[in-house]
């Protein structure tokens, strides 16, 4: 009995000593979790007091990150800015990409009427050949100003002969699309644009020849042959693309008017009408522009005077 009696009690003091070990598990663990608790609630007060006293710091801040995005927002708008003039630039590529001998066939065609006008023509929708040939016009016009009796003052007349050439292409053009656009011409802008530009060969040739040879009954039968074929082309041309023959009537007689009247201004009545222009701006009885020698010695001695006396002045 005593034996089972201290099996007993040893079991009893195993069960004891295990609950103990158990609880003070359960009260380290406690203490831990209140000590974590304690800590966050510090942490959290020390960021609402950190808050409070860097608020002028968290406002700088917020200030500089707007500043970046604007500024980032800038930069990002001229970058596409540049990028959309690369690609207008881009889309004008394609009406100047030609071959010289392409543009070597077309001036010869544009002397050539078209026969059938039954269906519409092809016209070259590209840009070079005609720009081409206006600024030639505009040389062969600066070429005539000297070859005349014009007194030039004071510069050159590209200004003038420019404003003329590029006025009158870029204008009857827009003109021309208009009223095709009024009569349903099957005719783009940019074919327009082509069609009269070269049309402009027959003027280069015209003027070309007239001024350097001065005869006027040359200039008349150049005048009905060179600018009578190449009017005749774009008429044609118009004639193969537009329905109705009052459409066709108003359309070609106008086109036609103001391409051959306009090779006579450019012969009789241009070098008269910029000689009235310079009149206008500068006096009829001026004289041309003159260099006039000037005698450095004594504007070097007038010049050292004057600073002698500004320096006596000042002492």
């Amino acid at each position: 009995q005593g034996g089972g009696s201290a099996v007993i009690d040893m079991e009893n003091m195993d069960d004891t000593s295990g609950s103990s070990f158990e609880d003070m598990g359960e009260m380290h663990q406690r203490m831990k979790e209140e000590e974590e608790e304690e800590a966050e609630g510090e942490a959290g007060a020390g960021e609402e007091e950190d808050g409070e006293f860097l608020g002028m710091k968290g406002l700088r801040g917020q200030l500089g990150r707007q500043v970046a995005d604007q500024m980032w927002q800038v930069g990002e708008r001229q970058a596409s800015r540049a990028f959309s003039l690369y690609a207008n630039i881009d889309i004008l590529r394609p009406y100047f990409d030609v071959e010289p001998v392409q543009v070597r066939a077309r001036l010869l065609e544009s002397m050539i009427p078209v026969k059938m006008i039954n269906f519409p023509q092809k016209i070259a929708g590209e840009l070079y050949g005609p720009l081409m040939l206006v600024f030639t016009l505009v040389a062969i016009l600066l070429h005539g100003m000297k070859t005349s009796d014009t007194i030039i003052r004071e510069g050159t007349l590209m200004g003038t002969a420019i404003g003329t050439c590029f006025g009158y292409w870029l204008g009857v053009s827009s003109f021309m699309y208009f009223l095709a656009y009024l009569c349903n011409a099957q005719i783009t802008m940019v074919q327009m644009l082509s069609l009269l530009g070269y049309g402009l060969f027959g003027h280069c040739i015209t003027l070309f020849v007239t001024y350097n040879i001065h005869f006027h009954s040359l200039f008349y039968i150049f005048w009905l042959v060179v600018g009578g074929l190449s009017t005749l082309r774009m008429v044609a041309v118009l004639v193969s693309r537009t329905v109705g023959h009052t459409q066709r009537l108003i359309l070609c007689g106008t086109l036609a008017a103001l391409h051959m009247l306009f090779l006579l201004y450019l012969h009789f009545a241009y070098h008269k009408v910029v000689e009235g222009i310079l009149d206008t701006l500068e006096g009829p009885n001026m004289l041309p522009f003159q260099r006039v020698a000037r005698d450095i010695p004594i504007v070097s001695n007038a010049v050292l005077n004057t600073t002698a006396k500004a320096i006596a002045l000042t002492l």
